[in-house]
């Protein structure tokens, strides 16, 4: 735990990442840079890590976090799918990607992922860049709303969302978590889920399309799998169905081609004991893929 923030199926993700003293690691989405941490202590006395993140403000954790370690943890402000191009032809050992939120992000209310308390409708895990979920809620057709919240949040009440999300723009711009979510909670009615907040979906469907969380993901993960070392691994920790899906699909066509071997038969899950103390951590879903010996 590191700042109000726990890292994800930590002993399951170092297990996977086989970490060797002297290898060389990446970690996509660094965070607050409790795996990191984890891996430069295991990689000892000399493995080297790079961490990268595309939240300034998170990485700005990150190197408080890493300084310890000195000139072996190297930190860069990129999107994970810059990893090959951060790597400049050398090969990894190891690359780890939590797909998840940060706590930092939801924890932070002016940063607007969490409907929890009340913030800008901002999302932007890249602050610098791109637009913010107030102006997709305001901006976008209603159509193209009903099917973003369909397809990232997989909502069945996704067109009456989007028809009060329209509605209710039109006397005032939406410009708060809280306001948003008390629309889409009178649209959607009770949630499917006991205990799951019906503005839940929604709100996961709209910060998926702001960050373009999905966006070539299949293929950037086939570029990561290229970049690794003879032995080296792929580890990923999905948290929904729809990233989950495409890390399998991904995985499954490597080794089918041929060079690589999928570790994970089934991902593995936090177990109850993790669930209990990090409730965030119910819904993570980790997959390993290892590249061919003789790569």
């Amino acid at each position: 735990m590191q700042g109000g923030h726990a890292s994800v199926l930590l002993a399951e993700s170092l297990e996977q990442l086989a970490v060797k003293p002297g290898g060389l690691y990446v970690d996509g989405t660094v965070g607050p840079g409790g795996h990191a941490a984890a891996i430069l202590e295991r990689s000892g006395p000399d493995g080297r890590l790079i961490g990268i993140d595309r939240d300034a403000e998170v990485l700005e954790r990150a190197g408080e976090r890493l300084r310890p370690f000195g000139a072996r943890a190297r930190l860069v402000h990129a999107d994970y799918r810059e990893i090959p191009g951060v790597l400049a032809g050398a090969r990894a050992d190891g690359i780890l990607l939590d797909l998840g939120t940060s706590s930092v992000q939801l924890d932070t209310p002016e940063r607007g992922f969490s409907f929890r308390a009340e913030g800008p409708l901002d999302m932007r895990m890249d602050r610098s860049a791109g637009q913010t979920a107030a102006d997709v809620v305001n901006r976008t057709s209603e159509p193209e709303l009903a099917d973003l919240i369909y397809r990232y949040g997989e909502e069945r009440a996704s067109r009456r969302i989007a028809r009060a999300i329209v509605e209710a723009r039109r006397l005032e711009r939406i410009r708060t978590t809280t306001e948003l979510a008390a629309v889409v909670r009178r649209a959607a009615g009770r949630s499917r889920r006991p205990g799951l907040d019906p503005a839940t979906r929604t709100f996961q469907a709209l910060r998926i399309h702001v960050n373009r969380e999905l966006e070539g993901l299949g293929e950037a993960l086939a570029g990561f799998a290229r970049c690794l070392a003879p032995r080296g691994r792929l580890v990923v920790i999905a948290f929904h169905s729809l990233e989950d899906r495409e890390v399998k699909r991904t995985f499954r066509e490597l080794a089918g081609g041929g060079g690589f071997a999928v570790l994970t038969r089934r991902p593995l899950r936090p177990t109850p004991g993790e669930s209990a103390t990090n409730p965030r951590s119910r819904s993570a879903r980790l997959r390993a893929l290892e590249r061919a010996e003789a790569a």
